[in-house]
């Protein structure tokens, strides 16, 4: 598995392409004809001289020019137009239109629109790329919105329920789904094991939203026992790792087929470690250039060298269950049961380059990034360390404790034990709460992914959501599962959940 077709390494070499979540703004190189632009045709506006050339035909004849319009109303009929044409094709069109996305007020109009009411960003506005934010945002309604929001502005004008009579009806619909699921499960146990492959199979179809912008497919089982981690990476979301409660970690090719071709499933390339990887349960993943990190109750962290075909690397072991990792460059961060957060270097002989006990209680969730480290504890605070400065710059107490949490750029949001999400902005070497708000889980927030065009959760309420990532979210689509939902993760739209009945779902865009 190690040689030029192994499929690690083919999807690491195609990896990097776009940000965890992240969608990848491309252009082609090739010239384009506006003819050939079915929104540009549809405007019956001529472009003017300054666009087209002396032997090219006008739209019209005898027309107004575009270019003689007024700006404002330039950037208004450029509105109607999807945020991907106005990035990649306009500049090809024409240098004047191209000008249309380079107007940061044409794209902070445009993200209100798309969140109605809601204050977007949520957090600092100064670094925000809006381009990008709006692309992913439209492409993200594109694929999870309701049918009659999907294509052209991103359903941004039609009807949609106000927050709170979603919130209720949505917690209305998880209440009697919970009812069933847990008569369900109490008739599966009594019926004993043999029957695990039905439910993996009765939770897929148990989902109530159907979204058929997206492909959808279960894991086959590759454990036995709830699955509690899920890690994408590979780019595109090519790749996927599992952890479980069964000791184990799984390496899977989201490309693969199954056998016979029938459908779109998952490949398992390996059992790392064989069937038990760790002595305990696994409980954390993390991935950085071609190794892969799992953390389990055996208090050890294990390297697996994914270019080798997942073979072991290196065995770091601490003093207590890890709880949860991040992996920045060559350091790799590990909160554990002890209340400490240990940082190692995987390269060196001894790893362990620092230990920190910013909290009196088990750390929970952490992320970091080249510069910080920000951690929950079970203690009710969120702490943040500068790794450059090597000290304790601020910490922050809440009423509730962060589960999962999820960094990108100026902004962090996490989800708390009450189901709610918390969102934080760092600047200035201080980490600054922002909101609280409701998203309509009603029990743990075991999952969550933000971007700046994107947010989803998960809970042990069997529900995963996906939202604009506005305050307060907009709720694009909510899933609901047969058991509760462990984790989730996000690569180049492609999402994967865990759960509590040993499956993996994954959704991705059309290949």
């Amino acid at each position: 598995m190690s040689g030029p077709d192994s499929p690690v390494v083919e999807a690491e070499e195609k990896g990097n392409r776009a940000g965890d979540g992240g969608w990848e703004l491309t252009s082609s190189s090739t010239e384009l004809d506006y003819h050939d632009i079915p929104h540009l045709d549809e405007m019956r506006l001529c472009l003017g001289s300054e666009c087209l050339s002396s032997g090219s035909p006008s739209p019209c004849s005898g027309g107004v020019s575009l270019l003689s319009l007024p700006w404002e109303m330039v950037t208004r009929i450029a509105s109607h137009l999807p945020a991907q044409c106005i990035i990649n094709v306009l500049p090809q069109v024409c240098p004047v239109l191209g000008g249309v996305g380079e107007d940061p007020l044409v794209w902070q109009q445009r993200a209100q629109r798309l969140v109605g009411g809601a204050l977007f960003p949520a957090g600092p506005r100064e670094q925000l790329d809006w381009a990008a934010a709006c692309m992913e945002m439209e492409q993200l309604l594109a694929l999870w919105g309701p049918l009659e929001q999907r294509g052209g502005e991103g359903g941004r004008d039609g009807p949609r329920a106000q927050p709170g009579e979603r919130r209720q009806q949505e917690a209305q619909r998880g209440g009697e789904r919970r009812g069933e699921g847990e008569e369900r499960q109490g008739g599966e146990e009594e019926r004993g094991e043999g029957r695990r492959e039905e439910e993996v199979q009765r939770g897929a179809e148990e989902c109530e939203e159907s979204v058929p912008g997206l492909e959808r497919f279960s894991l086959p089982l590759g454990h036995i026992a709830d699955v509690h981690a899920v890690l994408l990476f590979g780019g595109q979301g090519a790749l996927c790792a599992t952890g479980s409660l069964d000791r184990s970690v799984n390496l899977w090719d989201l490309r693969g087929q199954e056998e016979g071709g029938g459908g779109a499933r998952g490949r398992l390339l390996h059992r790392l470690g064989g069937a038990s990887a760790h002595r305990g349960w696994v409980w954390c993943l993390a991935e950085r250039g071609g190794r892969l990190a799992s953390g389990a109750f055996d208090s050890t962290v294990r390297l697996w060298d994914l270019g080798a075909g997942g073979a072991p690397s290196a065995v770091i072991t601490g003093r207590a269950p890890v709880i949860c990792l991040s992996w920045q460059h060559h350091a790799l961060i590990a909160g554990s049961h002890d209340r400490k957060i240990s940082i190692y270097d995987p390269r060196a002989p001894e790893p362990l380059v620092k230990s920190l006990q910013l909290h009196s209680s088990v750390v929970l969730s952490l992320v970091a990034n080249e510069n910080y480290i920000i951690s929950g504890s079970k203690d009710n605070t969120v702490a943040l360390y500068d790794q450059r400065a090597c000290k304790l710059l601020n910490k922050l107490t809440l009423g509730t404790f962060l589960l999962c949490m999820s960094l990108s750029g100026q902004e962090v949001w996490g989800g708390d034990n009450r189901g709610s999400v918390h969102s934080f902005s760092l600047q200035h070497g201080r980490l600054h709460t922002l909101h609280h708000l409701n998203v309509g889980h009603t029990h743990l927030l075991t999952g969550i992914h933000y971007s700046p065009g994107s947010l989803y959760t998960c809970s042990s309420d069997r529900t995963i959501k996906v939202h604009l990532p506005s305050a307060p979210p907009r709720t694009v689509c909510t899933l609901r599962n047969a058991t509760p939902v462990n984790g989730l993760s996000v690569e180049a739209g492609v999402l994967a959940v865990a759960s509590g009945n040993m499956a993996v779902e994954v959704w991705r865009p059309p290949q």
